[in-house]
């Protein structure tokens, strides 16, 4: 993640406040820490005018009320077709350009129910020419004292070797824009490191990854197994939303435990107490890099707006950070890099094209 700078414009968040397990108390101490973090950016909170009543008066911050709210439990429909009026959709509606093609908002932030950030978000912007179904990308901490970006983590749970192409092209941008990392190398999640391996999908989208780097699109290292993730061997993975979902909860799960056998190791016995002080520093320093809330905010990839999901969980510090990745991808263009590098695919691959299937029927919800 970038440091914390000036910009040689403002850029603007729409930030869903009334979202997540915890809402307003979450949302606004992160949204205070991140505007004295960076003074060059602006916030629109956008919420129940009374739960935001506080907020009012802050520097380079607006307020944009709204009278209802979804739940985390909320079934899509309802988000879609009932909450019109919702801090979700009042908040990605920030992102949609008026007539004079400008948008109010750089970006959306949300810890709300991520069904239904989804399909708002789709149904409100609609999809990059060119990409048939949106990501969830997340960076995920590796041993190289860097970040993996993992898609998808969950949106689609079937995906076409083409899905498979657009997840690595739209993952390449966004480590390129959020990460500085100028070629990033992408790998293809499998079981094996062999070309033979693995299911007829991830066998012609190997092909089709490999023709794209051929056309310089994009740096692929080729397969990947699950333990090059952490290992940091490639800087993207890429894989369906199925798989991708169940390796993050299990880093998650991971993660915490690793959390509480440290704390442990400090109440069991003298002995364990005094091993474990001597090795504070470096115990710390293994939980900070461990600690998911460092890395919250998921990017949702293939929109034409830019959308950061929070885990709905998070407190003040994840909250926080999540602004800090989405202010990245928008300050560094992450939008135009994604819609450049579909559209040098589209042109430079026309024997494979990326075919553009037909929203869902969201008519209910118009």
């Amino acid at each position: 993640m970038s440091l914390p700078q000036e910009s040689a414009r403002r850029v603007r968040l729409a930030v869903d406040c009334m979202g997540g397990d915890h809402g307003p108390k979450v949302t606004l101490p992160a949204c205070r820490a991140f505007l004295d973090a960076y003074p060059a950016a602006e916030l629109i909170l956008v919420g129940r005018a009374e739960a935001l009543a506080a907020a009012a008066a802050w520097p380079r911050c607006s307020v944009v009320a709204a009278t209802e709210v979804v739940e985390m439990h909320d079934p899509v429909e309802l988000a879609l077709r009932r909450k019109k009026d919702s801090s979700m959709r009042l908040a990605i509606a920030q992102l949609k350009p008026d007539v004079g093609g400008h948008a109010v908002a750089d970006a959306c932030v949300s810890a709300g129910n991520t069904g239904a950030l989804m399909a708002l978000s789709r149904y409100l912007l609609k999809t990059i020419d060119g990409i048939d179904r949106p990501a969830i990308a997340y960076a995920l901490p590796n041993e190289r004292d860097a970040f993996t970006t993992m898609l998808d983590l969950g949106a689609n749970v079937d995906c076409s070797a083409e899905h498979l192409l657009q997840f690595a092209l739209m993952g390449s941008a966004l480590a390129a824009a959020v990460e500085g990392r100028p070629d990033p190398t992408v790998g293809l999640l499998n079981i094996g490191e062999e070309a033979i391996k693995g299911s007829e999908t991830i066998k012609q989208a190997a092909e089709l990854l490999r023709r794209a780097a051929s056309h310089g699109l994009l740096n692929f290292h080729g397969n990947v197994e699950g333990n090059d993730i952490y290992k940091g061997t490639t800087d993207v993975v890429v894989c369906d939303g199925f798989v991708g979902n169940v390796v993050l909860k299990a880093s998650e799960g991971l993660a915490t435990m690793l959390s509480e056998f440290i704390r442990q190791e400090f109440t069991r016995n003298a002995y364990a107490r005094f091993a474990a002080f001597a090795a504070l520093p470096v115990l710390r320093h293994f939980k900070a890099r461990v600690d998911p809330r460092r890395y919250n905010g998921a990017a949702l990839l293939g929109l034409r707006g830019l959308v950061f999901k929070s885990h709905g969980s998070a407190d003040a510090f994840a909250f926080e950070q999540a602004l800090h990745r989405a202010y990245d991808a928008a300050r560094n263009g992450l939008l135009e890099r994604v819609h450049a590098r579909i559209q040098d695919t589209l042109q430079a691959l026309p024997a494979a094209p990326i075919a553009q299937a037909p929203d869902p029927d969201l008519s209910f919800a118009a």
